[in-house]
């Protein structure tokens, strides 16, 4: 499953690209990544641990960007 989720409040470009680093090193992630220009990100991943993945995603990327919120 690819999915594309809206970010809001993603400040710099190199916190968009630590995300996109840190959520592609994920168990069962085949493919990510965050555009800082269109405040989005992109996920892919086995439909079995999707869900999974969106939530690690989500809590690798508050460390890195506190004030970044994922739109599911």
């Amino acid at each position: 499953m690819k999915k594309v989720f809206r970010l809001e409040d993603l400040d710099c470009a190199a916190c968009a690209a630590k995300m996109e680093c840190a959520v592609k090193k994920l168990d069962g992630v085949k493919d990510a990544s965050v555009s800082f220009m269109r405040q989005s990100m992109m996920i892919e991943a086995d439909d079995d641990v999707f869900d999974g993945v969106v939530e690690q995603a989500a809590k690798v990327c508050k460390k890195i960007e506190p004030d970044c919120v994922i739109k599911r």
